[in-house]
């Protein structure tokens, strides 16, 4: 009886975990990262998110009443809460025509995702601000024209970003060869590698490091083997 309980309740658990990885939306990762920086607190958060949802599921102008039954907000602080969003310019109704050929309203989350598309533009333009200064002060003099294009390639034809490269910039201190060459080869290793992130660059030196030291060590007892037999021949 037991085991018969024990099998269902791990049926049940793994039927209802599978569904629930099935039902799912794809929520950005910047609006959960950035929602502060651009002016949104978690009400307006979960509300949007709500609003969402709702246009997932085909529903495109749920009232302020369906939107209150899913949050602890009373109908009349979503309508606040509504108005608010759309006067700041995060959220906006458009018009369009339905299957009928009737004209209808939606919500539009457009204006939210071009807040976060610039708010991610600014980042890195800062980021790429700050590359420059960086290498400059490891560097100890002003870069050359030549390095300048070559930093500017590896972040508009390589695409790679601003923390990557100072990842390698840092690498190459670390291994007393700073030069944009040495820099230039680790970014390429790492591309070939697939390495996407400062963690990822960071494990993949780790590992470089350790090769290194296994083939010094394995280097410095061949050596020694050949002096110690050396002194036997002597002998």
């Amino acid at each position: 009886m037991v085991y018969s309980f024990m099998r269902w309740m791990f049926k049940m658990t793994e039927k209802t975990i599978s569904e629930l990885l099935v039902n799912q939306i794809s929520i950005p990762n910047k609006l959960l990262s950035s929602y502060v920086q651009i002016g949104l607190d978690e009400e307006d958060v979960m509300l949007l998110l709500q609003l969402y949802r709702f246009l997932h599921m085909g529903i495109d102008f749920p009232t302020p009443s369906q939107i209150a039954d899913q949050l602890t907000l009373s109908e009349e602080e979503c309508s606040t809460k509504l108005r608010d969003l759309f006067q700041r310019n995060f959220l906006e109704i458009i018009e369009y025509k339905n299957e009928q050929g009737q004209m209808s309203e939606a919500y539009s989350l457009e204006p939210l995702w071009q807040r976060l598309i610039v708010k991610e533009i600014e980042e890195e333009s800062n980021e790429e601000g700050k590359l420059f200064i960086l290498f400059e002060n490891e560097f100890g003099r002003p870069l050359s024209p030549f390095e300048i294009d070559t930093i500017n390639i590896w972040l508009d034809e390589d695409k790679l970003k601003p923390a990557l490269i100072i990842s390698a910039l840092r690498e190459s201190v670390l291994m007393g060869k700073l030069n944009f060459k040495y820099i230039d080869r680790i970014l390429r290793e790492w591309q070939r590698k697939g390495v996407q992130s400062v963690e990822q660059a960071k494990q993949a030196s780790e590992s470089f490091r350790k090769g290194q030291t296994v083939q010094t060590y394995q280097e410095e007892k061949r050596d020694t083997s050949v002096y110690f037999n050396w002194l036997d021949g002597g002998s």
